[in-house]
């Protein structure tokens, strides 16, 4: 129906559009699309996630432009993100655009431990092996009688070798769209003013006042409440987690990269 001037009214979601000079993502090219997402802040890029799924066949066409972009040595999950939905539409386009069998992201260890495989759950969304993969290398870390007790004790957490600590966030962090990893992890637990009662139920670790059961209680994919990985045995307290959060190396990271 006309308004008073003649003129059609436009549509709310047109006007929305139209308001903030932005453009449908149904009109945009896979190339327009790709540079609004990796020029997005945080929010924006949530608000895009599935207009990109929707068009992965387009971005496959791309080619190594759709992460040429991003820095392999930084912990921004938007190229972790794209890398995991088109793995989900063409893996053997994802090996060509990666290019190593060790991985998109460049991973450091001073131990000598090869990341590969926890980059390759992560990046092929297999939370639960990753979390698993995870847990060894800090029994690895940790040290020969870890491994061999099976699990570890807060106080052999400050000898470990902070930059295998930080690669291990980074990686959870940049196949997680940011939801997961140690710096997700003590972000909460600061929200909440250093909390552990009030962080169990946040990250989804107790429901109900009741430990959630291992491993088939937990969420073992990104709909998982933010935090809930990797996991970290609180049945001996928090210590352990206390120690992990508040690691030198773990802390420098997150003020430099800005996930504090």
């Amino acid at each position: 129906m006309p308004d008073i001037v003649g003129q059609r009214r436009a549509s709310p979601g047109r006007l929305r559009f139209m308001l903030s000079g932005t453009t449908p993502t149904t009109s945009s090219t896979p190339e327009q699309l790709l540079e609004r997402f990796i020029k997005g802040n945080p929010r924006q890029r949530r608000q895009l996630i599935k207009s990109i799924e929707a068009r992965a066949s387009d971005l496959v066409g791309l080619g190594r432009a759709v992460i040429e972009s991003f820095d392999s040595e930084g912990c921004d999950w938007a190229a972790g993100w794209i890398l995991q939905v088109l793995n989900r539409h063409d893996p053997e386009h994802v090996k060509t655009l990666i290019g190593s069998s060790q991985g998109w992201l460049q991973i450091e260890s001073s131990e000598g431990i090869d990341y590969s495989e926890l980059q390759s759950f992560l990046l092929n969304e297999n939370f639960e092996e990753a979390d698993r993969r995870t847990s060894a290398i800090l029994r690895e870390l940790a040290g020969p009688a870890a491994v061999r007790r099976g699990y570890v004790y807060f106080s052999e957490v400050p000898p470990m070798a902070g930059l295998d600590l930080v690669s291990l966030d980074r990686l959870w962090t940049v196949y997680s769209q940011g939801r997961f990893g140690f710096s997700t992890q003590a972000r909460l637990l600061k929200g909440l003013d250093g909390n552990y009662v009030k962080l169990w139920p946040r990250i989804g670790w107790k429901v109900d006042g009741v430990w959630t059961r291992y491993p088939g209680a937990f969420t073992w994919s990104i709909d998982a409440p933010e935090g809930h990985m990797p996991l970290i045995n609180q049945l001996r307290g928090v210590r352990l987690m206390d120690s992990l959060l508040n690691h030198p190396e773990l802390i420098r990271h997150r003020d430099k990269a800005g996930l504090s």
